[in-house]
């Protein structure tokens, strides 16, 4: 059995190496891998993080092949807690109505990721998680956690799964303009497991 490729991105930003599949695609400006289809120590190359579709008008790219390195989500709020955004190009109208629920109104592309790449380069911390909206993610040690509908959920390779968590202060890993932006409506994809469709559109062109 062949190895897998460091291309799997978990709620803290990291770049990890496992079997689990990803239900989304994203990038982080450009390629960061070799010819080995090894990471370098890059982790970007320019500030636009986004959150990609996985099939998108019939493209096939080869992953950490010549072209930019394709990194991959349980799903997008794990990819908006890692610092992403999503793709104005192949998910149009969740961008539009990302940039909407925006804290700064009118902000555009460049404007946002300036301000999500600040933020991912800073710890957030909230007094009180009961007061985070559904889909934001914080941190205890080293899990992750969500809540979704009453329910607290934490985040594995695999999908969510129900977990008891007392509300008390912690570290926010979603950048708070991406919380200000669930908050303001913004509905992100969600696993399976954690609620969400269980036939997500598009098939997989990607391979992992």
């Amino acid at each position: 059995m062949s190895r897998p490729l460091q291309n799997r991105v978990t709620p803290f930003g990291k770049i990890v190496a496992i079997t689990a599949r990803g239900t989304m695609m994203g990038i982080r400006g450009g390629r960061i891998h070799d010819e080995t289809k090894r990471l370098t120590r890059r982790r970007w190359t320019s500030r636009r993080w986004i959150c990609c579709e996985l099939s998108f008008k019939g493209r096939w790219r080869e992953v950490m092949g010549p072209g930019y390195t394709h990194l991959f989500f349980l799903d997008e709020v794990t990819a908006l807690a890692a610092g992403h955004r999503p793709c104005f190009e192949c998910r149009r109208a969740d961008a539009l109505a990302y940039q909407a629920a925006f804290p700064e109104p009118g902000a555009g592309a460049d404007h946002m990721d300036e301000i999500l790449h600040a933020e991912r380069l800073g710890e957030h911390r909230i007094d009180d998680t009961a007061n985070l909206p559904d889909g934001a993610v914080w941190a205890d040690g080293e899990d992750a956690f969500t809540r979704r509908e009453g329910k607290v959920l934490r985040w594995s390779p695999e999908g969510w799964e129900e977990a008891q968590w007392q509300d008390r202060p912690a570290r926010i890993l979603t950048p708070p303009a991406s919380v200000a932006a669930l908050r303001n409506g913004f509905r992100p994809r969600w696993h399976p497991t954690g609620g969400g469709s269980s036939d997500p559109p598009g098939i997989a062109v990607f391979t992992e």
